[in-house]
């Protein structure tokens, strides 16, 4: 079963590729490429703009976890945060995994860090509604009429809200993670070494209590949705630099709306063609002309790329030196 699994799981890259090749050639990939060729090195700007979003990402957490930690610390760990959950294969849920591994360095108490994350996890997806709520309504100012796309996503997000309050249900009332370890019990033992680690209902305790303070939540959810707002200036500046600009409505529009679909589709590794369709297909919605919507989800695809290299590169290296102090040798050698 679990063999079958993992095929289904690298299954999913062959497709991904397949249905972004067929959309560039579809678009024009080669007239694309030229204009991004035409627009020039004033495009690398767009790869720094990106720390701007994940900096009130970042500061998010921190109000969850009561300014306990830097917010440069909790920064890099973001980075890295994205890094894993859109370019590596773990279903999007292997950036907060990591995340939690990299802040319980610099804090001792798991728990309140496992919680933290997992009401940020909570919050995200209350701020991914809100976005695409603010997307269709950009969308719908611009074009001052409400088109397919709008009406697709909006039964989308009315058919999934059920979902999300069914998990900030469970999670505020239940105690999900003490059942998850008295299942753990039954089917590999007490003794076993993930079971000692596990203390489900004090981290139940800890999301319950997190979730309970309302004020620290409602700016968890400010600070990230002004995060995924401002992520919009990368679509704005980078349509204004390939000689194709658009309003600030429709930026946010295009990013809204793509943020919303690649999250509906995460089951995608890093959302390979379904962001790039949504943003071509949303940016033509708006008058924008094909080629240079592809230019931008390749510019974007790209920078993704640059910035997940950076961030994996650094957690391999961390890795690497948490393996020589463990063997007592300094991190600083060979």
């Amino acid at each position: 079963m679990m063999s079958l699994i993992k095929r289904l799981a690298w299954l999913r890259w062959p497709i991904a590729v397949a249905l972004l090749i067929a959309l560039a050639l579809h678009e024009g990939i080669f007239e694309a490429l030229a204009l991004i060729k035409r627009a020039g090195p004033v495009l690398l700007w767009l790869i720094p703009l990106h720390a701007l979003p994940l900096l009130l990402d970042a500061r998010a957490w921190q109000v969850l976890l009561r300014d306990r930690l830097p917010l440069t610390t909790l920064w890099w760990i973001a980075v890295v945060r994205e890094a894993v959950g859109r370019l590596l294969p773990v279903l999007g849920i292997g950036g907060e995994l990591i995340g939690i591994r990299l802040a319980a360095r610099y804090m001792s108490d798991v728990g309140v860090v496992s919680a933290s994350v997992i009401v940020e996890t909570l919050v995200t997806m209350a701020v991914q509604y809100a976005l695409a709520m603010l997307g269709l309504a950009c969308l719908y100012m611009t074009l001052g009429h409400a088109d397919g796309l709008s009406a697709i996503i909006a039964w989308g997000l009315a058919m999934s809200l059920p979902i999300a309050v069914c998990a900030f249900v469970v999670a505020h009332r239940g105690a999900p993670f003490h059942r998850l370890e008295a299942m753990a019990c039954r089917w590999i033992g007490e003794s076993h070494q993930l079971v000692a680690k596990l203390d489900g209902k004090r981290l139940d305790a800890e999301i319950r209590s997190l979730l309970q303070r309302t004020s620290r939540c409602a700016s968890a959810f400010a600070w990230q949705l002004a995060g995924y707002v401002l992520g919009a200036s990368e679509i704005y500046f980078g349509l204004a630099m390939l000689g194709h600009p658009v309003s600030i409505a429709g930026a946010i529009a295009i990013e809204a709306l793509t943020q919303c679909v690649r999250n509906a589709f995460f089951i995608m590794p890093a959302g390979l063609g379904v962001q790039e369709a949504t943003i071509v297909t949303v940016s033509a919605a708006l008058g924008i002309d094909r080629e240079a919507a592809l230019s931008l989800a390749l510019l974007r695809r790209a920078r993704e790329f640059i910035w997940g290299g950076i961030a994996l590169t650094l957690l391999r290296l961390l890795g690497a030196a948490d393996v020589k102090e463990r063997s007592g040798a300094p991190a600083g050698l060979p």
